[in-house]
């Protein structure tokens, strides 16, 4: 099979988005090492030389997603992102890695070996709601609940967008969830405050 020569971080990152594409249609079970290698254009032997195992490959594809969305927020307090909108941070990430992006959150809770990852940016999205959302809710379990309907609905509503919303209208999509999550927030916290007093 011939393939061009790349530099080892050029290959890996290659290496990368064709099983995170392989994965995302296939599923880790039913995805084996040539499937990504025929999706890369390269023989298994360049993957191995790379990856040493299926799970090694499939623990890098989430962990690069991963890694790119610690690198936006870091240093970044969550007043900066309730001000820039957590999607204007995130759906820049999710375009850069959109198959990986979609692995993370829908499909890696199913996989004990690799939950790990997925329930971390869960816990990160709760974080950040929350500490914006605090401002708002009062209610400790009312607040609990917000915070994580807000960060899925916001992670969800990225990965629906990924599914079907073309990059040229980013931005169309950006101004309607962040417009939507901050009057849903609004209207939780105006009613919540009320009824519970």
């Amino acid at each position: 099979m011939p393939h061009s020569r790349l530099p080892r971080a050029e290959r890996r990152l290659q290496l990368i988005g064709a099983a995170a594409t392989a994965f995302l249609e296939g599923g880790y079970d039913n995805t084996s090492m040539e499937d990504v290698a025929r999706r890369a254009g390269v023989s298994r032997l360049i993957v191995y030389r790379i990856f040493e195992s299926k799970a090694d490959l499939y623990s890098s594809v989430l962990q690069t997603v991963l890694s790119d969305l610690g690198r936006q927020f870091e240093g970044l307090p969550p007043a900066e992102v309730h001000e820039r909108g957590a999607v204007s941070i995130i759906l820049p990430v999710a375009r850069r890695h959109p198959d990986a992006f979609r692995l993370l959150w829908r499909h890696s809770a199913g996989q004990p070996d690799f939950a790990w990852y997925g329930d971390t940016f869960r816990r990160y999205s709760v974080f950040y709601a929350r500490e914006i959302l605090a401002q708002f809710v009062m209610d400790e379990v009312i607040l609990q609940w917000a915070s994580l309907s807000a960060g899925s609905q916001l992670i969800d509503g990225i990965c629906l967008w990924l599914d079907i919303g073309a990059p040229e209208r980013d931005a169309v999509f950006e101004a309607m969830i962040t417009a939507g999550l901050r009057g849903q927030a609004g209207a939780w916290a105006t009613t919540s405050n009320r009824l519970l007093g």
